[in-house]
């Protein structure tokens, strides 16, 4: 007996005895929680979808180039020189995740994942209006394929493949730049037969995910689900069942009307099977927490309803900690979730100071490799560069030049002396260094060169001048 209540710590909802795929169909969810769910949904669609059409400062709101190593991030533009900040970024989003995990569980994952928001937001509310309820999907699979079955069947595929592809474009708008998207669009797709075969790559990814593996994301692939048993703890604030008050003494029983539950030791707990019934990773939440549970609600929903009907108290499964069940105790701010909040806070600070300070110019002058420094008349040194400007800037930048800072010297550029930089863009070229002997001291001088446009400073860079040894 024991072997079978404790089954579901050994295998999975989605697999059935003989290891194959179990489907879930889960009960269309409603209640307070549900239409809490959908105005969030509504607003993060909302940004997912319209967050790579987004300027700030002439910058893509978000954008996640990593073929040409670009990304924007609220509007700051990161390049492969600030890729620390890129990684610093990443880890208070880590971090950020960590901390309400810590407190809330997995709640990311039932209001916020774009996977969740899709699938339970999106794709089974269109299932739901195509083949009807959890009854109408059941009798539905098992019935022959008929004329009903095929239009609904194809119906739903067509539905389907079309956000998917509308997903994948936004995907890409992610990847390559909205601008350049429209452009692609504009030209036509023969235009452009890669980005094409690229585009439905990512949608037979998305319609495969969404129509077919669906939770299987969030139960097998999704990391964030083992990261939930390591973080959690019992003060962890999550979706519950009231093991106390839905037990009692003599564990629970189907509800009688007019039946004295308390004085026979049962529980509230009517064992109506509603709560699994509607759950869509298909786990029992009454055996406790669990990795496939994504903290929906959606049984917290149905519970409700279920002890409004048989005039029982809610909040038999709600949010609550293993700790508030057991001893009644409410929800504390732990040295835990202090130290994560105080490395979020150490970590924002520093990388808003670097945001701030950083240049909007980054300037690279390097010695070419292999050249030895040459001797000119007059005593002259010559020694030959390559530079590199990136203009993290969404305006040109005209009229910049190079002067020596640290030295008595001319610089010579192989072509033009004033050139421009373009926005987002970068210049490159080489250059001559030409220094008297008299003013170097050994063989090796660091040099400090400025960058100007115009008469104005906008970056300096540093690099090794090389000299003869015997002079000093």
């Amino acid at each position: 007996m024991a072997q079978d209540q404790d089954n579901f710590r050994d295998s999975i909802g989605t697999i059935n005895e003989d290891g194959k795929r179990a489907w879930i169909y889960p009960k269309k969810p409603s209640g307070k929680f549900y239409e809490y769910r959908k105005y969030v949904s509504y607003v993060l669609l909302a940004f997912l979808f319209l967050a790579p059409f987004v300027k700030v400062n002439g910058n893509q709101f978000l954008m996640f180039n990593v073929l040409e190593r670009r990304f924007n991030i609220f509007g700051f533009p990161f390049w492969p020189q600030d890729f620390h900040l890129f990684v610093i970024s990443m880890i208070i989003g880590v971090i950020f995740i960590a901390l309400f995990t810590v407190a809330f569980g997995r709640i990311f994952c039932g209001w916020m994942c774009p996977q969740t928001i899709f699938m339970e937001m999106v794709f089974r509310r269109i299932e739901f209006w195509i083949d009807g309820d959890r009854g109408a999907q059941i009798r539905l699979s098992k019935q022959p394929w008929n004329a009903e079955k095929i239009r609904k069947r194809a119906l739903k595929l067509i539905i389907f493949f079309i956000i998917s592809f509308l997903i994948a474009n936004v995907f890409l708008a992610y990847l390559i730049g909205s601008d350049r998207l429209i452009e692609y669009i504009t030209d036509g797709p023969l235009q452009h037969v890669s980005t094409l075969v690229s585009l439905l790559i990512f949608t037979a990814v998305f319609y495969f995910v969404f129509a077919w593996f669906r939770e299987q994301v969030c139960i097998i692939a999704c990391p964030y689900g083992r990261m939930q048993g390591v973080l959690l703890d019992n003060k962890s604030i999550v979706v519950a069942y009231d093991h106390k008050r839905g037990e009692a003494e003599n564990g629970r029983k189907k509800f009688r009307k007019g039946e004295d539950r308390a004085a026979l030791g049962h529980g509230d707990c009517i064992d109506c099977f509603q709560c699994v019934n509607v759950c869509p990773t298909g786990i029992d939440i009454r055996n406790g927490t669990q990795l496939e549970c994504v903290n929906c609600t959606a049984c917290i929903d149905e519970c409700d309803t279920i002890m409004e009907k048989v005039n029982l108290p809610k909040g038999l499964i709600r949010y609550a900690s293993e700790d508030n069940i057991e001893k009644k105790s409410k929800f504390k701010f732990t040295p835990r979730l202090k130290g994560y909040t105080a490395v979020l806070v150490i970590l924002t600070g520093i990388l808003i100071g670097m945001l701030f300070l950083r240049n909007e110019v980054e300037a690279n002058i390097l010695r070419l490799p292999g050249q030895l420094y040459e001797h000119k008349e007059d005593n002259i040194i010559s020694n030959v560069y390559t530079y590199k400007l990136v203009n993290k800037t969404t305006k040109d930048i005209p009229d910049v030049s190079f002067k020596l800072m640290s030295h008595k010297g001319t610089i010579n550029l192989v072509r033009h002396q004033l050139f421009k930089v373009p926005a987002q863009g970068l210049a490159e070229g080489t250059l001559f260094v030409e220094i008297n002997n008299s003013a170097l001291e050994g063989d090796k001088n660091k040099l400090s060169i400025g960058v100007y446009s115009g008469d104005k400073l906008i970056e300096t860079a540093t690099a090794r001048f090389l000299a003869p040894r015997s002079y000093k």
